[in-house]
Protein backbone atom coordinates (compact mmCIF):
# COMPACT_ATOMS: atom_id res chain seq x y z
CA UNK A 1 0.00 0.00 0.00
CA UNK A 2 1.24 3.20 -0.44
CA UNK A 3 -0.06 6.75 -0.06
CA UNK A 4 -0.19 9.93 -1.88
CA UNK A 5 -0.69 13.38 0.90
CA UNK A 6 -1.09 17.07 0.03
CA UNK A 7 -2.30 19.77 1.82
CA UNK A 8 -6.45 19.99 2.25
CA UNK A 9 -6.60 23.62 0.60
CA UNK A 10 -4.17 25.03 -1.89
CA UNK A 11 -5.25 28.73 -2.67
CA UNK A 12 -3.34 30.10 -5.88
CA UNK A 13 -3.56 32.85 -8.01
CA UNK A 14 -2.80 36.19 -7.70
CA UNK A 15 -4.39 37.48 -4.36
CA UNK A 16 -4.89 34.63 -2.74
CA UNK A 17 -3.12 36.13 0.30
CA UNK A 18 -6.57 36.91 1.14
CA UNK A 19 -8.13 33.46 1.64
CA UNK A 20 -6.60 34.50 5.27
CA UNK A 21 -9.62 36.23 5.88
CA UNK A 22 -11.72 32.77 5.80
CA UNK A 23 -9.88 31.40 8.55
CA UNK A 24 -11.77 29.98 11.99
CA UNK A 25 -9.74 30.64 15.28
CA UNK A 26 -8.67 32.52 18.05
CA UNK A 27 -4.97 33.06 17.83
CA UNK A 28 -2.51 32.66 15.07
CA UNK A 29 0.86 32.75 15.14
CA UNK A 30 3.16 34.29 12.08
CA UNK A 31 6.90 33.23 11.33
CA UNK A 32 9.01 34.93 8.89
CA UNK A 33 12.38 35.28 8.19
CA UNK A 34 14.85 38.30 7.57
CA UNK A 35 12.73 41.11 6.32
CA UNK A 36 11.29 40.70 3.06
CA UNK A 37 7.47 40.01 3.99
CA UNK A 38 8.10 42.98 6.23
CA UNK A 39 9.70 45.58 3.29
CA UNK A 40 7.19 44.76 0.75
CA UNK A 41 3.76 44.96 3.08
CA UNK A 42 2.73 41.18 2.82
CA UNK A 43 3.43 40.58 6.61
CA UNK A 44 1.11 43.26 7.68
CA UNK A 45 -0.96 42.30 4.74
CA UNK A 46 -1.43 38.98 6.35
CA UNK A 47 -1.74 40.18 9.88
CA UNK A 48 -4.65 42.37 9.46
CA UNK A 49 -5.99 39.84 7.33
CA UNK A 50 -6.32 37.40 10.04
CA UNK A 51 -7.24 39.95 12.68
CA UNK A 52 -10.33 40.65 10.30
CA UNK A 53 -10.54 37.17 10.49
CA UNK A 54 -11.09 37.54 14.30
CA UNK A 55 -7.73 36.47 15.74
CA UNK A 56 -5.09 37.52 17.75
CA UNK A 57 -2.33 37.66 15.98
CA UNK A 58 1.55 37.28 17.00
CA UNK A 59 4.87 37.31 14.69
CA UNK A 60 7.76 35.27 15.57
CA UNK A 61 10.86 36.96 13.07
CA UNK A 62 14.23 36.68 12.43
CA UNK A 63 14.47 33.14 11.04
CA UNK A 64 17.97 32.57 9.14
CA UNK A 65 18.47 31.20 5.93
CA UNK A 66 18.93 26.97 6.41
CA UNK A 67 17.36 27.92 10.19
CA UNK A 68 19.36 26.16 12.89
CA UNK A 69 17.99 24.30 15.54
CA UNK A 70 18.47 26.33 18.31
CA UNK A 71 15.96 28.90 16.23
CA UNK A 72 13.79 25.95 15.79
CA UNK A 73 13.88 25.48 19.89
CA UNK A 74 13.13 29.36 20.58
CA UNK A 75 10.45 29.50 17.99
CA UNK A 76 8.56 26.34 20.06
CA UNK A 77 9.10 28.55 23.21
CA UNK A 78 7.71 31.21 22.30
CA UNK A 79 4.37 29.17 20.27
CA UNK A 80 4.22 27.57 24.16
CA UNK A 81 3.63 30.94 25.49
CA UNK A 82 0.99 32.30 23.04
CA UNK A 83 -1.00 29.43 22.60
CA UNK A 84 -1.78 29.55 18.83
CA UNK A 85 -4.33 27.47 16.91
CA UNK A 86 -3.08 28.47 13.95
CA UNK A 87 0.38 29.22 12.81
CA UNK A 88 0.80 30.41 9.54
CA UNK A 89 4.78 30.16 7.79
CA UNK A 90 5.29 32.34 5.40
CA UNK A 91 8.67 33.04 2.93
CA UNK A 92 10.68 31.33 1.12
CA UNK A 93 11.78 27.55 2.33
CA UNK A 94 13.57 28.52 5.07
CA UNK A 95 10.71 30.32 7.60
CA UNK A 96 8.41 27.51 6.51
CA UNK A 97 10.40 24.46 7.04
CA UNK A 98 11.59 25.77 10.47
CA UNK A 99 7.67 26.59 11.66
CA UNK A 100 7.29 22.91 10.87
CA UNK A 101 9.58 21.69 13.31
CA UNK A 102 8.67 24.64 15.78
CA UNK A 103 5.01 23.42 15.53
CA UNK A 104 6.45 19.25 16.18
CA UNK A 105 8.09 20.80 19.50
CA UNK A 106 5.35 23.19 19.98
CA UNK A 107 2.39 20.16 20.51
CA UNK A 108 5.35 17.30 22.04
CA UNK A 109 7.32 19.85 23.92
CA UNK A 110 9.45 16.94 25.29
CA UNK A 111 10.58 15.58 22.17
CA UNK A 112 13.99 15.93 20.96
CA UNK A 113 15.44 17.02 17.82
CA UNK A 114 16.78 13.53 17.42
CA UNK A 115 13.52 11.81 17.45
CA UNK A 116 12.28 14.77 15.11
CA UNK A 117 14.53 13.01 12.74
CA UNK A 118 13.19 9.41 13.05
CA UNK A 119 12.18 8.93 9.25
CA UNK A 120 7.96 9.04 9.38
CA UNK A 121 8.45 8.50 12.82
CA UNK A 122 6.53 11.69 13.85
CA UNK A 123 3.20 11.36 16.45
CA UNK A 124 -0.01 13.10 15.38
CA UNK A 125 -0.13 16.80 14.98
CA UNK A 126 -2.99 19.32 15.17
CA UNK A 127 -3.54 18.84 18.66
CA UNK A 128 -3.00 22.37 19.38
CA UNK A 129 -2.49 24.33 15.99
CA UNK A 130 -3.19 23.72 12.34
CA UNK A 131 -0.69 24.67 9.80
CA UNK A 132 -0.55 27.19 6.55
CA UNK A 133 2.53 27.63 4.35
CA UNK A 134 2.47 30.51 1.99
CA UNK A 135 5.78 30.50 0.00
CA UNK A 136 7.51 33.20 -1.39
CA UNK A 137 9.92 31.76 -3.57
CA UNK A 138 9.61 29.02 -6.82
CA UNK A 139 11.53 26.15 -5.74
CA UNK A 140 11.44 24.51 -2.09
CA UNK A 141 7.30 23.68 -2.12
CA UNK A 142 7.56 23.36 1.00
CA UNK A 143 3.83 24.64 1.45
CA UNK A 144 2.81 21.31 0.04
CA UNK A 145 5.44 18.95 1.00
CA UNK A 146 5.60 16.25 3.83
CA UNK A 147 9.55 17.77 4.53
CA UNK A 148 11.42 20.53 6.85
CA UNK A 149 15.35 20.57 6.72
CA UNK A 150 17.06 21.80 9.71
CA UNK A 151 20.58 22.48 9.89
CA UNK A 152 23.01 21.64 13.25
CA UNK A 153 25.90 23.75 13.18
CA UNK A 154 27.73 22.38 15.85
CA UNK A 155 27.66 18.94 13.38
CA UNK A 156 27.71 21.24 10.06
CA UNK A 157 25.27 18.93 8.97
CA UNK A 158 21.69 19.43 7.29
CA UNK A 159 18.86 16.94 8.81
CA UNK A 160 15.24 16.68 6.57
CA UNK A 161 12.30 16.43 8.78
CA UNK A 162 10.30 13.60 7.06
CA UNK A 163 6.63 12.72 8.18
CA UNK A 164 3.09 13.43 6.29
CA UNK A 165 1.84 14.53 10.10
CA UNK A 166 3.73 18.46 9.05
CA UNK A 167 2.32 18.38 5.37
CA UNK A 168 0.57 21.75 6.00
CA UNK A 169 -3.33 22.30 6.31
CA UNK A 170 -3.35 24.61 3.62
CA UNK A 171 -1.17 26.58 1.15
CA UNK A 172 -1.20 29.56 -0.22
CA UNK A 173 0.93 30.01 -3.64
CA UNK A 174 0.73 33.98 -4.59
CA UNK A 175 2.46 34.80 -6.94
CA UNK A 176 2.56 38.52 -5.75
CA UNK A 177 5.24 37.20 -3.31
CA UNK A 178 7.45 35.53 -5.87
CA UNK A 179 7.66 38.72 -8.01
CA UNK A 180 10.13 40.25 -4.88
CA UNK A 181 12.79 37.61 -5.31
CA UNK A 182 16.20 38.75 -6.23
CA UNK A 183 17.69 37.52 -9.77
CA UNK A 184 20.24 35.01 -7.97
CA UNK A 185 17.40 33.66 -5.93
CA UNK A 186 14.97 33.09 -9.00
CA UNK A 187 18.06 30.61 -10.33
CA UNK A 188 18.72 28.72 -7.67
CA UNK A 189 14.81 28.18 -6.68
CA UNK A 190 14.24 27.45 -9.88
CA UNK A 191 16.85 24.11 -10.24
CA UNK A 192 15.69 23.09 -7.02
CA UNK A 193 12.67 22.60 -8.42
CA UNK A 194 13.57 20.99 -11.29
CA UNK A 195 15.61 18.52 -9.42
CA UNK A 196 12.84 17.37 -7.17
CA UNK A 197 10.98 17.11 -10.27
CA UNK A 198 13.83 15.14 -11.91
CA UNK A 199 14.25 13.17 -8.70
CA UNK A 200 10.70 12.39 -8.33
CA UNK A 201 10.41 10.74 -11.45
CA UNK A 202 13.43 8.36 -10.98
CA UNK A 203 12.67 7.69 -7.46
CA UNK A 204 12.46 4.16 -6.38
CA UNK A 205 8.82 5.57 -4.75
CA UNK A 206 7.45 7.09 -7.62
CA UNK A 207 3.78 6.09 -8.91
CA UNK A 208 0.70 6.84 -11.64
CA UNK A 209 0.12 9.64 -9.11
CA UNK A 210 3.53 11.62 -9.11
CA UNK A 211 4.32 11.27 -12.95
CA UNK A 212 2.21 13.52 -14.33
CA UNK A 213 3.10 16.10 -11.79
CA UNK A 214 6.63 15.54 -12.21
CA UNK A 215 6.69 15.72 -15.77
CA UNK A 216 4.70 18.14 -16.16
CA UNK A 217 6.73 20.50 -13.67
CA UNK A 218 9.87 19.81 -15.72
CA UNK A 219 7.80 20.71 -19.19
CA UNK A 220 7.05 24.38 -17.36
CA UNK A 221 10.46 24.67 -15.57
CA UNK A 222 11.69 24.63 -18.88
CA UNK A 223 9.40 26.58 -20.61
CA UNK A 224 9.64 29.72 -18.21
CA UNK A 225 12.41 29.44 -15.76
CA UNK A 226 15.27 31.64 -17.71
CA UNK A 227 12.96 33.47 -18.98
CA UNK A 228 11.73 34.50 -15.24
CA UNK A 229 15.33 34.87 -14.28
CA UNK A 230 15.58 37.65 -16.80
CA UNK A 231 12.86 39.39 -15.42
CA UNK A 232 9.56 38.29 -17.07
CA UNK A 233 6.99 38.40 -14.57
CA UNK A 234 4.68 36.07 -16.75
CA UNK A 235 7.00 33.43 -16.83
CA UNK A 236 7.82 34.42 -12.75
CA UNK A 237 3.92 32.99 -11.79
CA UNK A 238 3.90 30.17 -14.07
CA UNK A 239 7.48 29.09 -12.02
CA UNK A 240 5.97 29.87 -8.92
CA UNK A 241 2.75 27.09 -9.86
CA UNK A 242 5.45 24.38 -11.27
CA UNK A 243 7.58 24.59 -8.83
CA UNK A 244 4.48 23.40 -6.12
CA UNK A 245 3.59 20.70 -8.71
CA UNK A 246 7.10 19.61 -8.08
CA UNK A 247 6.84 19.63 -4.67
CA UNK A 248 3.53 17.95 -4.74
CA UNK A 249 5.74 15.13 -6.54
CA UNK A 250 8.46 14.54 -4.72
CA UNK A 251 6.88 14.83 -1.03
CA UNK A 252 4.83 11.75 -2.50
CA UNK A 253 8.00 9.77 -4.22
CA UNK A 254 10.70 11.18 -2.81
CA UNK A 255 14.29 12.32 -3.92
CA UNK A 256 17.21 10.65 -4.01
CA UNK A 257 21.29 11.26 -3.70
CA UNK A 258 21.31 15.01 -5.52
CA UNK A 259 19.42 16.06 -2.56
CA UNK A 260 21.31 13.40 -0.23
CA UNK A 261 25.10 15.26 -1.40
CA UNK A 262 23.35 18.44 -1.47
CA UNK A 263 22.37 18.18 2.35
CA UNK A 264 25.56 16.79 3.88
CA UNK A 265 27.65 19.55 1.77
CA UNK A 266 26.07 22.34 2.48
CA UNK A 267 27.29 23.58 5.74
CA UNK A 268 30.47 20.97 5.66
CA UNK A 269 32.32 24.33 4.95
CA UNK A 270 31.18 27.30 6.76
CA UNK A 271 34.43 27.27 8.37
CA UNK A 272 35.79 28.51 5.16
CA UNK A 273 33.19 30.94 4.37
CA UNK A 274 31.37 28.69 2.31
CA UNK A 275 27.92 27.75 2.87
CA UNK A 276 27.35 25.84 -0.73
CA UNK A 277 23.56 27.19 -1.07
CA UNK A 278 21.18 24.35 -1.70
CA UNK A 279 19.76 25.02 -5.35
CA UNK A 280 22.85 26.04 -6.24
CA UNK A 281 24.74 22.34 -4.98
CA UNK A 282 21.31 20.48 -6.99
CA UNK A 283 21.99 22.61 -9.87
CA UNK A 284 26.06 21.23 -10.15
CA UNK A 285 25.35 17.85 -8.58
CA UNK A 286 22.62 16.54 -11.10
CA UNK A 287 24.06 16.07 -14.31
CA UNK A 288 26.28 13.92 -12.32
CA UNK A 289 23.93 12.00 -10.67
CA UNK A 290 22.29 11.45 -13.81
CA UNK A 291 24.70 9.99 -15.17
CA UNK A 292 25.61 7.99 -12.21
CA UNK A 293 22.08 6.62 -11.96
CA UNK A 294 21.78 6.60 -16.01
CA UNK A 295 23.96 2.71 -15.41
CA UNK A 296 20.48 1.47 -13.80
CA UNK A 297 18.20 0.30 -16.88
CA UNK A 298 15.30 1.24 -15.09
CA UNK A 299 16.40 4.68 -14.25
CA UNK A 300 17.56 5.60 -17.94
CA UNK A 301 14.58 4.49 -19.30
CA UNK A 302 12.75 7.10 -17.32
CA UNK A 303 15.61 9.72 -17.98
CA UNK A 304 15.21 8.62 -21.79
CA UNK A 305 11.23 9.60 -20.89
CA UNK A 306 12.08 12.62 -19.47
CA UNK A 307 14.22 13.82 -22.25
CA UNK A 308 11.66 12.95 -24.94
CA UNK A 309 8.59 14.69 -22.73
CA UNK A 310 11.23 17.94 -23.10
CA UNK A 311 11.55 17.79 -26.99
CA UNK A 312 15.53 16.54 -26.67
CA UNK A 313 15.56 14.65 -29.31
CA UNK A 314 18.19 11.91 -29.52
CA UNK A 315 17.92 8.10 -30.91
CA UNK A 316 19.18 5.75 -27.98
CA UNK A 317 18.78 5.81 -24.31
CA UNK A 318 22.03 6.68 -24.20
CA UNK A 319 21.95 9.92 -26.50
CA UNK A 320 18.93 10.87 -24.64
CA UNK A 321 20.70 11.21 -21.42
CA UNK A 322 23.55 12.80 -22.67
CA UNK A 323 21.24 15.72 -24.13
CA UNK A 324 19.42 16.09 -21.07
CA UNK A 325 22.53 15.94 -19.21
CA UNK A 326 23.89 18.71 -21.83
CA UNK A 327 20.55 20.89 -21.26
CA UNK A 328 20.71 21.15 -17.74
CA UNK A 329 24.77 22.05 -17.64
CA UNK A 330 23.34 24.77 -20.23
CA UNK A 331 21.04 25.68 -18.28
CA UNK A 332 23.49 26.44 -15.44
CA UNK A 333 25.33 28.70 -17.48
CA UNK A 334 22.32 31.02 -18.11
CA UNK A 335 21.98 31.44 -14.80
CA UNK A 336 25.59 31.80 -13.93
CA UNK A 337 25.51 29.04 -11.90
CA UNK A 338 28.95 27.00 -11.78
CA UNK A 339 29.20 23.41 -12.71
CA UNK A 340 31.18 22.24 -9.92
CA UNK A 341 32.25 23.08 -6.29
CA UNK A 342 35.61 23.83 -7.00
CA UNK A 343 34.53 26.80 -9.17
CA UNK A 344 31.56 27.53 -6.15
CA UNK A 345 32.74 31.15 -5.33
CA UNK A 346 31.78 34.61 -4.23
CA UNK A 347 28.06 34.69 -4.07
CA UNK A 348 27.68 31.17 -5.65
CA UNK A 349 28.70 32.43 -9.16
CA UNK A 350 31.56 30.76 -11.06
CA UNK A 351 35.24 31.10 -10.44
CA UNK A 352 38.91 30.04 -11.45
CA UNK A 353 39.66 29.07 -7.37
CA UNK A 354 36.08 28.66 -5.41
CA UNK A 355 36.16 28.95 -1.47
CA UNK A 356 36.26 25.23 -0.65
CA UNK A 357 40.26 24.33 -0.85
CA UNK A 358 41.03 21.17 -2.35
CA UNK A 359 42.85 19.76 0.77
CA UNK A 360 39.71 20.59 2.93
CA UNK A 361 37.49 18.78 0.90
CA UNK A 362 39.43 16.01 0.33
CA UNK A 363 40.47 15.53 4.01
CA UNK A 364 36.81 15.64 4.66
CA UNK A 365 35.50 13.67 1.49
CA UNK A 366 35.26 10.02 3.52
CA UNK A 367 32.65 12.24 6.48
CA UNK A 368 30.23 14.10 3.94
CA UNK A 369 30.07 10.62 1.99
CA UNK A 370 29.35 8.50 5.10
CA UNK A 371 26.39 11.00 5.92
CA UNK A 372 24.70 11.62 2.62
CA UNK A 373 24.09 7.94 2.75
CA UNK A 374 22.68 7.85 5.41
CA UNK A 375 20.21 11.03 4.31
CA UNK A 376 16.73 10.20 4.37
CA UNK A 377 16.72 11.16 0.76
CA UNK A 378 19.20 8.34 -0.38
CA UNK A 379 16.65 4.81 0.33
CA UNK A 380 14.31 5.72 -2.80
CA UNK A 381 17.67 6.60 -5.15
CA UNK A 382 17.47 4.14 -8.37
CA UNK A 383 20.62 2.90 -7.75
CA UNK A 384 22.07 2.72 -4.55
CA UNK A 385 25.98 3.57 -4.18
CA UNK A 386 28.32 2.23 -2.11
CA UNK A 387 30.65 4.36 0.40
CA UNK A 388 33.29 4.33 -2.29
CA UNK A 389 30.65 5.02 -5.18
CA UNK A 390 29.37 8.21 -3.09
CA UNK A 391 33.37 9.29 -2.80
CA UNK A 392 34.08 8.85 -6.06
CA UNK A 393 30.49 11.03 -7.33
CA UNK A 394 31.48 13.87 -4.70
CA UNK A 395 34.60 14.04 -6.09
CA UNK A 396 33.27 14.47 -9.74
CA UNK A 397 30.98 17.22 -8.28
CA UNK A 398 34.18 18.98 -6.70
CA UNK A 399 36.35 18.57 -10.34
CA UNK A 400 33.67 18.35 -12.60
CA UNK A 401 34.86 15.35 -14.03
CA UNK A 402 33.22 12.43 -15.98
CA UNK A 403 31.17 9.47 -14.38
CA UNK A 404 32.65 6.33 -15.85
CA UNK A 405 31.31 3.96 -12.95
Amino acid sequence: MARFTLPRDLYHGKGSLEALKSFTGKKAMICVGGGSMKRFGFLDRAADYLKEAGMEVEVFEGIEPDPSVETVMKGAEAMARFEPDWIIAMGGGSPIDAAKAMWIKYEYPDITFEEMCKVFGIPALRKKARFCAISSTSGTATEVTAFSIITDYQKGIKYPIADFEITPDVAIVDPDLAETMPQKLVAHTGMDAITHAVEAYVSTANCDYTDPLALHAIKMIQHDLVDSYNGDMAKRASMHNAQCLAGMAFSNALLGIVHSMAHKTGAAFDDHGAHIIHGAANAMYLPKVIAYNAKDETAKKRYGDIADFMGLGGETLEEKVTLLITYLRKMNDDLNIPHCIKHYGADSYPCEQGFVPEDVFLERLPEIAANALLDACTGSNPRQPSQEDMEKLLKCCYYDTEVDF
